[in-house]
């Protein structure tokens, strides 16, 4: 019923909310990329995007047949492989940012391990800043993490508001500089943090520095202070500070798939990865627990 080849393009203009980059990631003309969705559009019977000549933003409908997409691709691309008796071998060096620590990702990863039992996979749990300088020493082979505003690199699994979390008891004084609980150099969400209240003039101290997400958590839950953290993957005991407490707003946050300098059978096994984590995107955004 659906073009594996209207999907795809409707997932490329999807992820970059643009026809012309959209064209230009495929490879194809604007005209074929417009003509794609408008096919896949009449094929459905609903209106995927709404778009005039400054914005393109996914409907409703759009929103659902991303998640069907999705899976109708990998369960496409695995019937292929089967029957064409072509496996999916080799090493696999794979790094996450600690942001997916309490999501769904270990159950994406043994569903990927399930269909490819000939892929010998290492995990990396990093920040994304350290696993970025890792991709680019050639230590990765591919990446799932946040990436800097200035990066064009990666291809996005969700886009998220990056907001102040603490506990629910915590109450700032805005005469004291605001005390933050931030990952270690080279943090994105701590650049970021640190960057906003800087231009809003905001005092601020360190009240803790920590490597893992556990313990960024258990000083939140402690009270020690504030977090920048992904809005849909707010952790436990914690809760996003309201409007009320004057902090500068901390804007989008990206998270991607970034690839490495691959060959071979390394190549393959990233993309099928890859393809199995764009699949399972909005259970990444659910956490456990």
């Amino acid at each position: 019923m659906y073009d594996p080849t209207h999907l795809r393009t409707f997932l490329a203009v999807a992820q970059t909310l643009s026809f012309t980059q959209a064209a230009r990631r495929l490879g194809l003309r604007q005209s074929t990329v417009s003509q794609h969705v408008r096919r896949l559009e009449d094929t459905t019977g609903r209106q995927l995007f709404t778009r005039d000549t400054h914005s393109v933003e996914l409907t409703e409908d759009g929103e659902a047949m991303l998640g069907f997409a999705r899976r109708i691709l990998q369960v496409h691309e695995q019937a292929t492989a089967f029957f064409t008796g072509t496996r999916v071998r080799g090493r696999l060096r794979f790094g996450a940012s600690e942001d997916f620590v309490l999501t769904r990702l270990p159950e994406i990863l043994e569903s990927f391990r399930h269909d490819h039992p000939e892929v010998d996979l290492e995990l990396t749990v990093e920040l994304s800043g350290t696993l970025h300088e890792q991709l680019a020493a050639g230590k990765l082979d591919l990446v799932l993490a946040k990436r800097r505003p200035e990066d064009p690199r990666g291809e996005l699994v969700w886009r998220d508001d990056l907001v102040w979390i603490g506990a629910d008891r915590l109450r700032l004084d805005a005469d004291r500089p605001v005390p933050l609980i931030v990952y270690p150099p080279p943090g994105i969400t701590r650049a970021r943090a640190l960057e906003v209240l800087e231009k809003d003039g905001r005092p601020w101290r360190i009240a803790c520095t920590s490597g893992s997400l556990n313990g960024l958590i258990a000083a939140a839950r402690a009270g020690l202070g504030v977090m920048a953290h992904s809005r849909h993957l707010i952790p436990p005991g914690l809760t996003r500070l309201p409007d009320r407490s004057g902090l500068p707003d901390l804007g989008k946050i990206d998270f991607v798939l970034v690839h490495g300098r691959r060959h071979g059978a390394a190549e393959e096994a990233a993309n099928a990865l890859a393809a199995a984590i764009l699949a399972g995107g909005e259970r990444l955004r659910r956490r456990v627990g």
